[in-house]
């Protein structure tokens, strides 16, 4: 019984994950529960939202959570994160969306394996080459044409907006070092790369797993981050610039939230990352989520869990 005093939900009850709002974003509020919905209180009154609907819920700037509506979420099966305004920067999250840990398992699987990861990547940059076959391509036949591919954008932009395009070169360390367009990519990116962090979360996916880039506790966010760049925060950038930004930090932030406030990004990146892991081809299976617990075994199959396997006759000291 939880402490509001309104039964957990059974599994049977849940919402099928692909019923649900995928992800809700909400700021500038305070979150509490009224039975089972969560209920979002600002100036403007009060919206019931049931806690059966929500797949994530994406906590921006000014809201203010009750530990009753995290434990509603948690009680749906659904998660919470602590983002940026409107999503664009990854902070926090609370228990992953996924209540099995099958996408995890198909991840670290396909990480680990040459062929696997090999696929995995090839299917990456594909992705991004549209109408090319990649699959008989080296890793280093994929770098050198993303390369290409990467610089050809850039100049394509620059001539379109008549911004002075020279090379990517960024410190880390100081972001005013560069001039206004590297300023304005490292920003954008900053931005991406924090939606795709919580997304990667939410699903039970290891952020830290890459396929492409490796030894880094984003490795997989840079990963997926990749996908869109030449589509969200390229463009946005090179507008930017073009239009005379005086504040570059905020109005680039402004600028990707703006380009991403329908929540389409967020859907598509699940779906991407579903494809890219759970394929047959990548060695996944394209199935319902079991959440069941099972015990493994050196024989490369599961045993139930839940019974004794002592043998008959075992004594116990």
């Amino acid at each position: 019984m939880s402490s509001s005093g309104v039964p957990p939900a059974d599994i049977a009850d849940l919402s099928r994950a692909e019923d649900r709002i995928s992800f809700l974003y909400l700021e500038r509020s305070v979150i509490h529960r009224d039975s089972n919905a969560i209920t979002a209180t600002d100036d403007r009154g009060v919206v019931h939202i049931p806690a059966a609907s929500i797949g994530v819920l994406l906590l921006g700037p000014g809201t203010s959570i009750t530990h009753q509506a995290i434990a509603l979420l948690a009680d749906h099966g659904a998660t919470a994160v602590w983002v940026g305004e409107r999503g664009v920067r990854y902070y926090a999250h609370g228990r992953s969306l996924a209540s099995s840990s099958r996408l995890l398992i198909a991840q670290a699987a396909a990480v680990s394996h040459r062929n696997r990861r090999l696929a995995v990547a090839r299917t990456m940059y594909a992705m991004r080459f549209p109408g090319e076959n990649t699959t008989h391509l080296s890793m280093q036949q994929l770098r050198g044409k993303e390369g290409a591919r990467v610089r050809r954008i850039y100049r394509e932009h620059s001539q379109r907006t008549g911004v002075p395009w020279n090379q990517r070169a960024y410190d880390k360390a100081d972001f005013t070092a560069g001039d206004p367009i590297n300023q304005a990519l490292s920003a954008a990116h900053a931005c991406l790369y924090g939606i795709v962090h919580a997304v990667i979360v939410a699903v039970g996916a290891s952020p830290g797993l890459g396929f492409v880039h490796t030894g880094h506790e984003r490795a997989f966010v840079y990963d997926i981050a990749d996908l869109y760049k030449a589509e969200i925060t390229i463009p946005a950038a090179f507008d930017l610039i073009a239009e005379g930004s005086t504040d570059i930090s905020a109005d680039t932030r402004r600028r990707v939230r703006d380009r991403v406030h329908d929540g389409a990004l967020l859907e598509r990146c699940v779906r991407d990352i579903r494809m890219l892991l759970l394929r047959p081809e990548h060695g996944g299976e394209i199935e319902e989520d079991d959440d069941s617990v099972r015990l493994w075994d050196e024989g490369g199959f599961e045993v139930t869990a839940g019974r004794n396997y002592a043998d008959v006759g075992d004594v116990d000291f």
